[in-house]
């Protein structure tokens, strides 16, 4: 892992954009797991997977939780840029599997399996071992510690993430795309506590579908946060939600 830039904000949050390898990301520290702090402690890890649309353009909504839980709850936060996206080389199986759904959307058909499993088994095949090795890096900075906690992006990574990887104790997950078959079977396998957050009326995302997952994971506990809405339409109040649920599981 290499440091590119750094920059520190008026509540003390620490922001350094960084690479693993060709992958680009973002580290926002906590003023409580700075060197400089009166008695610096590990910080709880939280990892914030983003959409595939480049971090460029989804800055912004990344650093406004990492900033909040960094601020309110003493959380480090960290997020990679995913396969295919953003300046990463483009993917042409990917591009492929894209305009095989959009063409089956604009044409009114049913998105077939085929297709979910195209658009999303590779990217969850790549995905999941760079996770990995950036939590190895950033587990050795000084100033974080475990537990880990997982949240956001493409549920399936979030999925197989939580599957295989023991360091994360709690995940986040929202419930806003298309999941494979063989996700749902993996789900089964996954017993860290979970909060799920589903909008009701999410655009291109069958509701009955997202049910299905929440129903399949094996964990104990697990939480279903519904809420009226479209895609875009998170409240705001579900922000502090995610805190609070990563506040009982990784303090």
């Amino acid at each position: 892992m290499r440091i590119t830039s750094e920059q520190r904000f008026d509540d003390g949050v620490v922001e350094r954009a960084f690479t693993l390898g060709e992958i680009p990301g973002i580290l926002w520290t906590p003023a409580s797991a700075s060197a400089s702090a009166p008695a610096p402690a590990p910080a709880p890890l939280i990892l914030i997977s983003p959409p595939p649309l480049g971090l460029g353009k989804v800055y912004p909504r990344l650093a406004g939780r990492a900033r909040y839980y960094a601020a309110r709850y003493g959380f480090a936060s960290a997020t990679i840029e995913l396969p295919g996206s953003g300046d990463r080389p483009r993917w042409a199986a990917a591009d492929r599997a894209r305009a095989d759904l959009r063409r089956a959307m604009e044409a009114g058909e049913p998105v077939g399996g085929e297709i979910v499993d195209a658009l999303v088994l590779p990217l969850v095949d790549r995905a999941v071992p760079e996770w990995r090795a950036a939590l190895d890096d950033l587990l050795a900075l000084p100033g974080i510690g475990g537990p880990v906690g997982y949240e956001g992006g493409i549920i399936s990574i979030g999925v197989r993430l939580a599957a295989v990887e023991p360091r994360i104790a709690a995940a986040g997950l929202f419930a806003g795309s298309l999941v494979p078959a063989a996700i749902v079977e993996e789900a089964r396998k996954v017993t860290i506590p979970l909060q799920v957050l589903l909008q009701w009326d999410d655009e291109g995302n069958p509701r009955q579908a997202a049910l299905d997952l929440f129903d399949a994971f094996g964990s104990r506990e697990k939480t279903l946060h519904a809420n009226m809405g479209g895609h875009a339409g998170v409240p705001r109040h579900e922000l502090d939600a995610g805190a609070r649920f990563f506040a009982r599981h990784l303090k």
